[in-house]
């Protein structure tokens, strides 16, 4: 399977003083603002690292329900966060928290599946930083 998905970003002004905006192609984001100030600072809008931070916890989530469901088991629900760290001008760690309600599975397999899904995650294999994870099956 092949597809392309886009984004774009309008930026004008100075990396300090001016502002941006992000669309995405689906709408979802709309014109969303971001700004020196939401990236590096606390303002309202969004930024990069949030942004990754999105799609790796909804990719890994994704990519673990495929796994799960080829092994026979149906998550009732997996709760993926991601924090990204940004340090010295560079993305160094992505960290998964994962809690998972997956009925009938041990331990063992949904934490050997979580670290499986973790390393073949497409967002996973894109960043250029250490990969953490955190899994707890929740009974």
């Amino acid at each position: 399977m092949k597809f392309t998905r886009k984004a774009n970003a309008i930026w004008k002004g100075t990396g300090k003083d001016g502002a941006g905006t992000v669309t995405t192609q689906s709408t979802t984001l709309d014109h969303a603002q971001y700004s020196y100030r939401t990236r590096f600072e606390d303002g309202v809008g969004t930024n990069p690292e949030e942004l990754i931070a999105a799609a790796h916890s909804g990719c890994f989530a994704m990519q673990l329900s495929f796994l799960l469901s080829e092994k026979g088991y149906t998550p009732t629900s997996l709760d993926a966060e991601a924090k990204v760290t940004f340090e010295d001008g560079r993305i160094t760690v992505v960290h998964l928290d994962l809690k998972g309600e997956v009925p009938g599975i041990s331990d063992s397999e949904f934490e050997e599946t979580a670290q499986k899904a973790k390393e073949i995650c497409p967002i996973s294999k894109l960043l250029n930083a250490d990969i953490e994870l955190t899994a707890a099956l929740v009974k």
